[in-house]
């Protein structure tokens, strides 16, 4: 006991592991809800708001990134965020029904729809499926966007390996495959219910299983970095490139495959990746550098640097809000999916983490903070880049998380198939 994507389908015929997925999940009763509809409106009601103010400092041929040092920093739309902004437009959309919100998503899917073409990342997922996934999941334009999405899951599987047995993240290393890749999985399930092709579904499956064996330690924490030997997939060495030291437990690495397990079950109906999901979130939630506040750390065992690690100094403390979105939205989804008390200890814990990232300690107020609604996130300590500021997957992943409970709310099953929209 553990002490304390939207599902996208674009059709229906054979999925039958999808059926038993959705078979599987659980809406938690409505009087269990703690939060209100009106706080979470509120919520979303001043993300309209501040994303009004970001919007208007947002060049045409760019994306938001970040506010640092008072300073806006954007993006070109090759950088592995650049997804995010229109999501979260798009999300607000949804809530609002806001043409306006609509037309300012529309605009920056236009300049993003090359990235299709982009076969130097593994980052498509989060560039494009929470984009034009969104997008078609609302608009139901399959005319706009279904190429855009099938094409752009094959520039993603051009990265995988047969003899590895997982898709590649980074250029340089060996043949390096990080934690943060669970995420794109997704597009791939989704893209064989477009396109009716099983290969893309057959590699999420390989690379998740792939990950559980590999990149996972007997606590299930994991490492943020397995470099393979591409030749024979034996692994060349276990690596950080973004935690405190090799060994240690990266937060949002942590998320991110929280996030990714629960997909993966529900997509997959295989109880597998179910039991993983709850490992997991064991590991984080009964870590003992969890705070109060259930906004983790940067890093698990930051608070616990020796006055040798370079971070000891001045990062033991620094906190990851976009760790925290993560983890509401991955919480959110897996207490759907758990009968047991454990399901109402995760909902309990989103709840606590909506309730502190909407507090003023976290949330900024409206026009300030670059039009950013959350601060004190962390992109990179040991690369120096994006500490304490504002990341744009905080905020995206923050309202997927109060979207995600207001359907809970209202009574909605939490994730939808497209044919029903």
């Amino acid at each position: 006991m553990i002490f304390f994507r939207k599902r996208f389908v674009f059709v229906l015929a054979g999925v039958m592991t999808t059926v038993l997925a959705c078979q599987n999940q659980s809406a938690p009763q409505q009087e269990k809800l703690q939060l209100s509809a009106e706080f979470i409106n509120r919520q979303l009601d001043d993300a309209i708001s501040q994303v009004r103010v970001l919007a208007d400092s947002v060049p045409t041929d760019q994306m938001p990134r970040t506010f640092q040092a008072d300073t806006s920093v954007f993006s070109n739309t090759g950088w592995w965020t650049s997804g995010f902004y229109p999501g979260l437009l798009l999300y607000l959309y949804e809530y609002s029904e806001d043409e306006q919100l609509l037309q300012l998503a529309k605009a920056k899917l236009e300049i993003l729809e090359k990235e299709k073409y982009n076969k130097g990342t593994h980052d498509l997922g989060f560039m494009l499926y929470c984009s034009f996934g969104n997008a078609l999941r609302l608009t139901g334009d399959t005319a706009a966007y279904k190429d855009i999405l099938l094409t752009g899951a094959e520039s993603l599987i051009s990265r995988y390996s047969p003899t590895v047995k997982a898709i590649r993240s980074w250029e340089g290393w060996t043949y390096p495959v990080i934690i943060d890749n669970m995420m794109n999985l997704e597009f791939l399930t989704q893209a064989s219910k477009l396109g009716g092709d099983p290969k893309y579904r057959d590699i999420a499956v390989i690379h998740a299983n792939t990950t559980i064996a590999n990149h996972y330690r007997s606590d299930y924490s994991s490492y943020h970095v397995i470099d393979y030997n591409p030749v024979d997939g034996s692994i060349v060495g276990k690596k950080t490139a973004q935690g405190a030291f090799d060994e240690s437990a990266w937060a949002r690495g942590q998320a991110w495959g929280l996030y990714g397990y629960v997909m993966m079950y529900r997509e997959t109906g295989d109880k597998t990746y179910l039991d993983f999901a709850k490992h997991i979130a064991s590991f984080i939630l009964n870590h003992p550098n969890l705070p109060e506040d259930f906004v983790p750390y940067w890093d698990f065992d930051a608070p616990d640097l020796p006055a040798d690690s370079p971070y000891a100094h001045a990062y033991k403390t620094y906190r990851d809000a976009s760790t925290a979105s993560i983890l509401a939205s991955a919480l959110i989804e897996l207490s759907t999916q758990t009968e047991d008390d454990d399901g109402a200890t995760y909902l309990t814990t989103a709840e606590r983490i909506l309730q502190s990232l909407s507090s003023s300690a976290y949330k900024a107020e409206i026009g300030t903070n670059g039009g950013f609604i959350l601060r004190h996130s962390v992109g990179s300590i040991p690369h120096g880049s994006e500490i304490d500021v504002p990341l744009t997957y905080a905020d995206y992943y923050y309202i997927e998380a109060l979207m995600r409970y207001r359907r809970l709310l209202e009574g909605k099953l939490l994730f939808e198939d497209f044919a029903d929209r």
